[in-house]
C-alpha cells in the first residue's frame, strides 16, 4: 500500500483522484514544523502541499520511500527543487487550475474601478446616500493595455472583448500571428502606455519586470489611466503610484499583490480610489478544487511511473537515456537561461545544434531543457520540461534541432542560435574533464566561462581603457571582481568582456557603463 501525505488543507474535493485508487492511502496531515515532518516523512510514498509547508532539504533528505512532491498551485518556491532532484524525487504543480479565477478576478477589479462599487459601498455603509460623487466610466469603447499575454493574460482578452474593449498587448515573446488570431494588437511597451485605458499586468516578476510600472510609465500614460495588478508584487512600483495617483494622473488603481505582504500598512490604503485584495487571485472554490485534482492525477501518474505532465524538475526519459544525457542536462538549461538574459526583441525561431558524441543519442530531452530555461524565466505562464516544446510552438516560436557527429574543437559540443526580430544571438557550450559544465562561445567569440553566478556581458570594441572604466563602476557600487576574460577575434576589432561579480550589478551602472566610448552593450546574466 503506497501513502500519500497531504497537507495544508488541500481541497478535500479534489482528492478523489487518489482515494479512488485501491492500493492507495490518503492521510490528511495537521500543521507540523520541520522537525515534525522530518520525523514522519520517511513513511510516505508522495507529499501534497500548498504554500504554508516548508519542504526544505532536510525534509527531503529524511523522505527514505518520496517519489513525487506535488504543489496545489503554481508556485514552487516552498520546495527545495534542487534537493528532490538530487534524490530522484519529481515534482509537480498544477499551473492551469487557477486560470479563469486569475482571470475573473481581474475583471472584477477593472470593473469594481470604473463604477467605484468599493467607495460607495463604504459611503452607503456608514449612511451616506451619495449619487453624485460616484460618477463612473463604461468599459465599452475603451483600450485596455494587457502586458504579458500568457494563459491569463489570454483569458483576460477574450473577456474583455466581450465587454466591446479594444485590446492592445505587449508581449515580446509571443508572434503578432498568434496574437492576430486572438483579435488582439501587439504594441511596444511605451505604446501601451500612451494609448491604454486601463492597464493590467501579467508578467512573472524577474529582474526586468521588477518596477516595470514606475515614474517613467506613468509620465507616458494617458491622464485618467487606471491600473490593475493581479499577477505579481513589485512589478508596479508601489511608491510611484501613490504619487501619481495623488497627483491625479492615474484615475484609480486595484492590487491583488504587493511587494511585501502582507501589506496592512501601504499609504495606498487610505486613497478612496485605490482597492486593495489580500492575494485573492486564485481564491476560488472552484480554483481550490481543480489545482487540487490536477496535482492529485499527477501524484497518481508518478507513483505508477507514468508520464506527467506538470513535471518541474525532471524531464520524463528512460533511466537508460538519462544516465547518458544527464550531464548535459544542466549545461543545456543554463545555456537558455543565459541566453534569456541576452535577447533583445521577440523570439522567432531557436536553432539547437549538437555535434560530436551526443549525436549519436535522443537529445530530445535536451532540447526540451534548454527551451524550458530559455523561456521560464521570461514567462508568465509554467514552462517545465513536459511542455516547453509546446509553449514554443503556441507562441509561434521555431524550433531546429540538427546533429553532427564532428565535434570541431571539442568532444561534445551544443550551440545554440536564438533570432529575434531584432537579430540573432550564439551560445555554446561543452563540459570539461570531470562534467564540469562550460560556456566557451558567445556570439563567435571564444570564451571559457562558468555556469554559475553572475557576470557582465559586455560587447565592445577592442581598445585600451575599456576593462579598466567597467571595472571601476563596478567597484564604485562596491561589487567585487571575481574574474574576468576577453574573447575576440582580431586586434582593434569587436571583443566580447565577461566579468564575474559577486552581486548583480544594479541598473544604473549598466546605463553608465552603455556611455562608455566603445561599448556596443551591456547585459547582466545571473544563473
Amino acid at each position: 500500500m503506497m501513502k500519500v501525505l497531504v497537507m495544508d488543507g488541500v481541497s478535500e474535493q479534489g482528492l478523489a483522484p487518489l482515494r479512488q485508487q485501491p492500493d492507495i492511502e490518503v492521510v490528511i496531515g495537521e500543521k507540523m514544523t520541520e522537525d515534525q515532518l522530518v520525523e514522519v516523512i520517511g513513511q510516505y510514498d508522495a507529499l501534497i502541499v500548498r504554500s504554508a509547508t516548508k519542504v526544505t532539504a532536510r525534509v527531503i533528505e529524511a523522505a527514505h520511500k518520496l517519489k513525487v512532491i506535488g504543489r496545489a498551485g503554481v508556485g514552487v518556491d516552498n520546495i527545495d527543487r534542487n534537493a528532490a532532484t538530487n534524490k530522484g524525487i519529481v515534482v509537480v504543480n498544477a499551473p492551469d487550475g487557477n486560470t479563469i479565477a486569475a482571470a475573473e478576478h481581474t475583471m472584477a477589479m477593472m470593473l469594481a474601478l470604473a463604477r467605484k462599487v468599493p467607495a460607495a459601498c463604504c459611503k452607503l455603509k456608514n449612511g451616506c446616500w451619495d449619487k453624485k460623487a460616484f460618477l463612473g466610466v463604461e468599459l465599452r469603447g475603451k483600450t485596455l493595455g494587457i502586458i504579458g499575454l500568457g494563459r491569463i493574460g489570454s483569458a483576460v482578452a477574450k473577456r474583455a472583448q466581450a465587454m466591446e474593449m479594444h485590446i492592445i498587448a505587449y508581449d515580446p515573446y509571443i508572434s503578432e500571428d498568434h496574437a492576430r488570431k486572438m483579435a488582439v494588437e501587439i504594441v511596444t511597451l511605451q505604446e501601451l502606455f500612451k494609448r491604454a485605458d486601463f492597464i493590467t499586468v501579467h508578467m512573472p516578476k524577474t529582474k526586468e519586470t521588477y518596477h516595470m510600472i514606475n515614474k517613467e510609465a506613468f509620465e507616458q500614460m494617458k491622464d485618467g489611466v487606471r491600473i490593475i495588478n493581479c499577477a505579481r508584487g513589485g512589478i508596479v512600483d508601489e511608491a510611484a503610484l501613490y504619487e501619481y495617483m495623488v497627483k491625479g494622473k492615474v484615475a484609480g488603481a486595484a492590487l491583488d499583490v504587493f511587494e511585501t505582504e502582507p501589506c496592512t500598512d501601504s499609504p495606498l490604503l487610505q486613497l478612496e480610489n485605490f482597492i486593495a485584495t489580500p492575494h485573492l487571485g486564485a481564491s476560488t472554490q472552484e480554483a481550490q478544487i481543480n489545482v487540487a485534482v490536477d496535482v492529485a492525477e499527477e501524484i497518481v501518474a508518478a507513483l505508477r511511473g507514468e508520464l506527467v505532465k506538470n513535471a518541474v524538475n525532471m524531464p520524463s526519459m528512460s533511466p537508460k537515456l538519462l544516465a547518458k544525457i544527464r550531464p548535459f542536462l544542466d549545461l543545456a538549461e543554463k545555456l537558455g537561461t543565459f541566453q534569456a538574459q541576452m535577447l533583445n526583441g521577440r523570439i522567432q525561431k531557436v536553432e539547437v545544434i549538437y555535434s560530436g558524441e551526443l549525436a549519436k543519442y535522443d537529445v530530445n530531452p535536451i532540447t526540451t531543457i534548454l527551451l524550458k530555461g530559455l523561456l521560464d524565466p521570461i514567462l508568465q505562464e509554467n514552462v517545465n520540461f513536459v511542455n516547453a516544446t509546446l509553449v514554443a510552438r503556441n507562441r509561434g516560436i521555431t524550433v531546429v534541432q540538427t546533429t553532427k557527429e564532428n565535434g570541431e574543437d571539442y568532444h561534445n559540443l551544443i550551440t545554440v542560435h536564438v533570432y529575434t526580430d531584432k537579430g540573432k544571438r550564439l551560445l555554446a557550450g561543452t563540459l570539461f574533464q570531470g562534467n564540469d559544465p562550460r560556456i566557451v562561445n558567445i556570439d563567435g567569440f571564444r570564451i571559457n566561462a562558468a555556469t554559475t553566478g553572475h557576470m557582465l556581458v559586455v560587447p565592445h570594441i577592442d581598445k585600451p581603457g575599456i576593462v579598466g572604466k567597467v571595472g571601476t563602476i563596478v567597484g564604485d557600487k562596491n561589487i567585487n571582481i571575481g574574474g574576468m576574460q576577453v574573447g575576440r577575434v582580431e586586434l582593434g576589432g569587436k571583443a566580447i568582456m565577461v566579468m564575474m561579480v559577486d552581486n548583480i550589478v544594479p541598473q544604473d551602472a549598466l546605463e553608465e557603463m552603455t556611455k562608455i566610448d566603445g561599448v556596443l552593450e551591456v547585459k547582466m546574466v545571473s544563473l
